[in-house]
């Protein structure tokens, strides 16, 4: 009760920003009077929800295409937390009114080859005025998203962009509105601003203030680690091995959502880099990492875990290959399937392994990588996801 109340009152202060200041240019700093996220007791499942909101206007090219190689190791680093947390990923993308869009959202969810497959379509273009819709976006990262309402869970927003949003239309939710809802649903707003604009600087504060985050100033192009290793090569051939362990059953729309999901996969294979396909090798070889390898519906898991009879699952549901099998012949094909991904996946803990002791030894060469977006995310999700029980040993992320 006590919580609630402190919520309001948070509430209630920022709704007399909003209505006293609709349409300001300049941006006062306001510090929050009490903290809404307490430390909670560590929990049994934990989970980690994260939506970027990111500026795709044409000067975030460098950023987006770092966005792009970097997910994975933001989701390994994310992951390497002592539970082992379940990791949901979303993306709300924005520009401004006049461009082809204002806003694109990417719901949260376990399913990030799908997540990737859509950032990989985002391409720089648009704005070159200004002020962009970060109000509109904001708004939907908080009310267009399906946020869990579980205790245990790190709820985080990462607002990403280099122009201040737009305070001049009459018919927008100016974001401290929106950063008190965030408040009411435990959910941190942190903010990265991209380059040097001082009016993109006093905004992104106000908007850390606001959302209890931090704020984090970075190079235009986000000055993210980018280190080739003798073992991404290997890496991204054993991560196609992997996906090919996965063998879905279930009804023709279970099996059609599955099939989205297989193409997401074929089309990262095909068009993303061999170190982005590495760092989604090490991540899938995870425990957090399971949920996007195979998911839901999946025989070889579902079967091989007990948590499914292959006696009670109806020969339509299966895959089609395994339609027209005798019985043994099925269970021998999911053993199969099985005994080869657990295979797959401790050479691949192995390799990432080697490749992170590289990726230490080149970066202890450069003078380490303090100031890099990698480490500075890492620290944040570190600080903040302790307030949720996760607790993450190593000082450095993964790369």
């Amino acid at each position: 009760m006590k919580m609630k109340i402190l919520a309001v009152l948070v509430f209630g202060i920022t709704l007399v920003i909003v209505t006293l200041y609709p349409g300001v240019k300049g941006f006062s700093a306001v510090t929050p009077l009490v903290s809404a996220f307490p430390n909670d007791a560590p929990a049994k499942h934990s989970k980690i929800e994260v939506v970027f909101v990111l500026d795709t206007t044409g000067s975030m090219s460098g950023l987006i295409q770092a966005a792009k190689e970097k997910i994975w190791s933001i989701a390994g680093s994310m992951a390497s937390a002592d539970s082992q947390p379940e990791i949901r990923m979303g993306l709300v993308a924005y520009r401004d009114r006049g461009d082809d869009y204002v806003t694109r959202i990417v719901d949260l969810s376990e399913d990030l080859d799908t997540m990737y497959a859509t950032l990989m379509d985002f391409q720089a273009n648009g704005g070159g005025d200004g002020p962009e819709s970060v109000n509109q976006a904001l708004h939907d990262a908080i009310h267009k998203i399906s946020w869990s309402q579980a205790e245990n869970v790190y709820r985080v927003v990462f607002l990403v962009g280099d122009a201040p949003p737009h305070m001049d239309y009459p018919d927008d939710v100016k974001f401290p509105g929106s950063l008190a809802a965030a408040v009411q649903k435990g959910i941190i707003v942190n903010a990265i601003q991209c380059g040097q604009n001082q009016d993109t600087g006093e905004a992104w504060q106000q908007v850390a203030q606001l959302g209890y985050g931090k704020y984090l100033q970075v190079e235009q192009g986000g000055n993210a680690v980018a280190v080739k290793t003798p073992y991404d090569e290997k890496l991204a051939e054993l991560s196609a091995s992997l996906d090919s362990t996965r063998l879905y059953y279930g009804t023709a729309e279970e099996k059609a959502r599955k099939a989205d999901k297989l193409k997401a996969t074929e089309k990262l294979h095909q068009a993303a880099s061999v170190e982005s396909q590495a760092r989604r090798a090490a991540f899938n070889a995870s425990k957090s990492g399971d949920a996007n390898l195979a998911g839901k519906g999946d025989l070889v898991d579902d079967v091989s875990s007990g948590r499914m009879d292959l006696a009670d699952i109806e020969p339509e549901s299966l895959p089609e290959p395994m339609k027209p099998m005798a019985q043994q012949a099925r269970a021998a094909l999911i053993k199969e399937k099985a005994e080869l991904r657990g295979k797959l996946k401790k050479e691949i803990q192995d390799l990432a392994a080697k490749r992170s002791e590289f990726m230490k030894e080149q970066l202890e060469e450069r003078d380490g990588a303090k100031d890099s977006l990698d480490q500075r995310l890492y620290d944040v999700v570190r600080e903040q996801a302790a307030k949720k029980g996760l607790t993450y040993a190593s000082e450095a992320p993964a790369y």
